[in-house]
């Protein structure tokens, strides 16, 4: 099952922690882009050329010890198809140098439309009978508020190619309260009420560590129901936004792991990506080395009283 692979680079690399790669022309070294920019100009082109060539630099300095990336499509797709182009390339960059991927796309739809994004970022897509993967992640973030309809296309894709998903559940921004909060009939508030239901639709993709393959989001910014969540949803896998930049430290994320030290993988985008600009002096073609530090840095942090599994 897909969500195994994702535990078994956890455990080998003693790190559950994911980088997001949410990359603005702003986050970028003046170096790369100008590169960029020398060989396509100040296009669309010349903006996904700096971006991929930075994601490159950041996958090479944390293949070894970061288990997954995350690549937000939102921050490809602004530059068009050239920045789709930039995704593709990214993940199959990060897939080539064995890290788990999360495409981080929040898809939501039924029926066909919903099997189409379900194929387009986690199995192939039929070609005049030959087959193709348009992207290829692992993993592919669902908003599941239209209910079963909108899942069970991508349960179907998953279980054919070995793949996951995490559904948003209880989010990490300021506002997620406004309807995730609300208490519904039965006592229970939304975010417990998805929850629930992302246990159900796991047992479909069951895997060898007791967890299926449809995970949840629930953000650090949120540790009590982090920890709600924990004790009802064993099952569920949970992807952890809001660590660092979104105010989440080290003590907000521990409520999300079980005894094992395992049931969550916790996103750092910002913190990683940018902490080059955090260190003084710092020539900016060490970049990628900054970052390494940087999720050195998280990574011990967080796991200074977690205890893993032996690999």
């Amino acid at each position: 099952m897909s969500f195994d692979r994702m535990i078994k680079a956890i455990i080998r690399t003693k790190n559950p922690t994911v980088a997001g790669l949410d990359p603005k022309l702003d986050y970028i070294p003046s170096y790369i882009k100008e590169e960029a920019y020398a060989k396509y100009g100040k296009t669309p082109e010349g903006a996904a050329e700096a971006l991929f060539v930075f994601n490159q630099g950041l996958i090479d300095a944390l293949c070894d010890i970061v288990p997954a990336v995350k690549p937000q499509a939102a921050y490809y797709e602004m530059y068009g198809w050239q920045g789709v182009r930039a995704l593709e390339r990214t993940i199959a960059y990060a897939k080539s140098k064995g890290m788990f991927v999360i495409t981080d796309g929040k898809r939501n739809d039924i029926g066909t439309t919903m099997e189409a994004y379900a194929k387009a970022h986690l199995g192939a897509t039929e070609l005049e009978g030959e087959s193709f993967e348009a992207f290829g992640s692992d993993a592919l973030t669902v908003n599941a508020y239209l209910g079963t309809d909108g899942v069970k296309p991508v349960l179907d894709v998953c279980k054919a190619n070995d793949k996951g998903m995490f559904i948003l559940v209880k989010t990490s921004n300021k506002s997620s309260g406004e309807l995730q909060d609300r208490v519904l009939d039965d006592g229970l508030t939304i975010y417990r009420t998805m929850g629930n239901m992302c246990e159900t639709w796991g047992e479909e993709l069951m895997g060898s560590y007791g967890y299926s393959g449809v995970g949840a989001v629930v953000g650090a910014t949120y540790p009590a129901q982090l920890g709600e969540l924990r004790k009802v949803l064993p099952h569920t896998f949970f992807l952890v936004p809001g660590y660092g930049a979104q105010g989440g430290g080290a003590a907000d994320v521990l409520p999300a792991f079980d005894e094992n030290g395992l049931g969550a993988i916790v996103n750092s985008s910002r913190g990683i990506m940018c902490a080059w600009k955090k260190e003084e002096g710092l020539d900016p073609k060490e970049y990628a080395q900054a970052a390494r530090r940087e999720a050195i840095r998280m990574r011990d942090e967080i796991t200074a009283t977690l205890r893993f599994p032996e690999a």
